[in-house]
């Protein structure tokens, strides 16, 4: 007895986030579920690389992709070091409203500065954004990761420590889901 050949097809899959929707293939909607995306956000934010991951939920009969992980590429944060400047990072876990997620901030200093220059920066920017982030849902730091509003607040209270040449968070990850 043969067994008919299925055809996948494409459905479409909605972000809210980027306010756009894209379309993948499956064989039924429901095999959506759980499938992870990789979105590359290189021509929306004028030539900054971010990926951002996706994590698709079906719900009724929709799909919709909620972000999991944004990530500035290597290659970006290469063209940004200079010769003669320092390059900061730190990575922490903090709990915002509805999940823990891993902070890992990249800074650029204009010039090179000493060790102690280098941790106070990194303690305040740890500081600042712990403050930040705490009563923020995981999707609003998403979207104001994309809009510079974490970024240019932070950049503007750690240049009274040292002017910065880049500040940005490298990577924003959700570890778990809280509740």
């Amino acid at each position: 007895m043969a067994i008919a050949k299925r055809k996948k097809i494409f459905f479409d899959v909605e972000i809210p986030l980027l306010k756009k929707n894209t379309q993948l293939q499956a064989y039924e909607i429901e095999e959506l579920d759980g499938k992870f995306i990789r979105y590359d956000l290189t021509r929306l934010l004028k030539g900054k690389n971010m990926l951002l991951q996706l994590k698709v939920k079906v719900q009724n009969g929709k799909a919709t992709a909620t972000p999991r992980q944004s990530q500035l590429l290597p290659s970006f944060l290469k063209r940004m070091v200079r010769k003669g400047t320092n390059y900061v990072e730190d990575s922490f876990s903090v709990n915002c409203k509805d999940a823990q997620v891993r902070i890992k901030p990249a800074l650029i200093t204009r010039r090179k500065v000493f060790r102690a220059v280098r941790k106070a920066l990194r303690e305040k920017a740890r500081q600042e954004i712990i403050e930040y982030v705490k009563d923020k849902s995981s999707e609003e730091l998403f979207s104001e990761l994309l809009r510079n509003q974490i970024q240019k607040p932070l950049s503007l209270k750690l240049k009274k420590i040292y002017p910065l040449s880049f500040c940005d968070i490298r990577i924003l990850k959700v570890e778990k889901e809280l509740g």
